[in-house]
């Protein structure tokens, strides 16, 4: 190629060079896929898929058997390494038992919140966030501090400081970040935020689990509330803006139509641009399919959210919220393939009621004072983070240059993101196989087991 190139000279070279933001990234993309399969081996039953179907997801992700978490899956040691500190007592990696129980108990007391003063927060918080606020934005990284702000008045019952608010956002992008591999992790960062809330613990506005040290009272908490819930809702939130942005009759019809199509809008975002990518579950006893196929004790299920909530719809890949108008819907709504907070039999998401209601609120807080656009690139991951142009309704809106702008810096940017991605998240995928977090920790001494967190010095170190 390099040959070939020097032969042909300076023309095609530039030729190949303006072209790499429409060839490069798909096989950056590609290339990922091979590597981090190669690294994590070739561990998992895919469902659906050959052995399980799309018209037995429910059933199978449902099963009793299906409630493993992390304790023999080789997968897990890459999920506690990119939430460490403190994975092994972040709520959606317990294993089921009683300390299981103890800490879903006291989530779900944070979350009982009543509607009205669920939406009178969430919209509090975006009032503060929004104030200002104008021009060329990233989605997720406008989010990250009005969510931050709401779990903390979620956890403490009080209004959250400037300085807890930039350090909770700090974490959670950190998180994120590792999480999407276009940077390393930093533990110290982390670490800050485990310090804090040492000191707060107090101050939480309903008991915390009992039979657990401070330590892990305070990891429990920033893996709940200060990890997943910042990120996801920060993550749900630019998808829906997103959404808004790249479809003007839509984000028109939200801003002026009733809550129902709101509501549409949000169903169906999260059917295209679903929060969980896969899923996975270890077998904790025999799921027997018909009399000859039994998926034996120890099996890795990986559920596979977006194939899932692509099966059954005409054009799955189109943005259409009118599949979730009962009057217009393929089939009964309740009877379509979305499963956006999991299922009620299997760890489903403890926030299924509230996060709705809050981004809900947010939305129409947005809506009500911007025109939203944008022209970039949208996935499920999105690694850009959401670029988006914000108007206030009462300024000119001349979107054009703007629009044309983020159109290229997108293209382009996928290209030097790509090969980050490739390098980091090949380097981190090495890490923690080479680390073994959860191995380690369930192959530890009884008494240690539950006392690990990311606590060997080799942790530190450039990730």
């Amino acid at each position: 190629m390099l040959t070939t190139l020097i032969v042909l000279g300076t023309p095609a070279l530039l030729v190949v060079v303006v072209s790499l933001p429409w060839w490069l990234p798909d096989r950056i993309v590609a290339l990922r896929a091979r590597v981090f399969a190669r690294i994590n081996g070739d561990e998992g039953i895919p469902v659906p898929g050959d052995l399980v179907g799309v018209d037995r997801f429910r059933e199978v992700y449902s099963h009793p058997a299906a409630g493993g978490r992390s304790e023999g899956a080789a997968l897990s040691d890459l999920f506690w390494y990119w939430l460490s500190p403190g994975p092994e007592m972040h709520q959606e990696h317990l294993e089921a038992g009683e300390r299981y129980d103890a800490v879903a108990r006291v989530t779900r007391a944070l979350l009982a919140v009543p509607r009205a003063e669920a939406e009178e927060l969430a919209r509090r918080c975006a009032a503060r966030t929004l104030d200002g606020v104008r021009g060329l934005v990233r989605l997720r990284d406008l989010m990250m501090p009005l969510w931050a702000e709401f779990s903390y008045e979620l956890v403490f019952a009080e209004p959250c400081p400037r300085a807890a608010r930039d350090l909770i956002a700090a974490n959670a992008n950190d998180v994120v970040t590792s999480l999407k591999c276009t940077g390393l992790r930093h533990m110290d960062r982390r670490e800050r935020l485990t310090r804090y809330l040492l000191g707060r613990l107090s101050r939480v506005r309903v008991p915390l689990p009992p039979g657990l040290t401070p330590l892990q009272q305070a990891h429990y908490l920033q893996g709940a509330f200060f990890n997943t819930a910042v990120v996801q809702m920060s993550e749900a939130m630019a998808h829906l803006l997103l959404v808004l942005a790249r479809h003007p009759d839509v984000q028109h019809r939200a801003r002026t139509g009733d809550a129902r199509y709101l509501d549409q809008v949000i169903a169906e975002t999260m059917r295209l641009y679903p929060l969980f990518g896969i899923a996975h579950r270890v077998t904790t006893g025999d799921i027997r399919l018909d009399e000859h196929t039994t998926i034996p004790t120890g099996s890795v299920l990986c559920f596979n959210y977006p194939e899932f909530h692509r099966a059954g719809f005409t054009d799955p890949d189109r943005f259409d919220p009118d599949r979730f108008d009962p009057a217009r819907s393929e089939r009964p709504v309740k009877e379509l393939n979305h499963l956006p907070f999991g299922v009620a039999a299997n760890r489903p998401c403890p926030a299924w009621r509230l996060a709705p209601i809050a981004m809900r609120a947010v939305a129409r807080e947005v809506l009500d004072r911007y025109v939203l656009d944008s022209s970039v690139s949208h996935t499920r991951s999105l690694p850009s983070r959401g670029p988006c142009l914000l108007t206030p309704l009462d300024a000119p809106h001349r979107p054009r240059r703007a629009l044309a702008y983020l159109r290229v810096r997108d293209r382009w940017e996928d290209v030097w993101r790509g090969l980050v991605q490739l390098v980091l998240g090949s380097y981190m995928v090495w890490d923690a196989r080479r680390q073994r977090l959860c191995e380690h920790h369930f192959t530890s001494e009884p008494e240690n087991r539950h006392a690990r967190s990311d606590s060997r010095p080799d942790s530190r170190h450039g990730s």
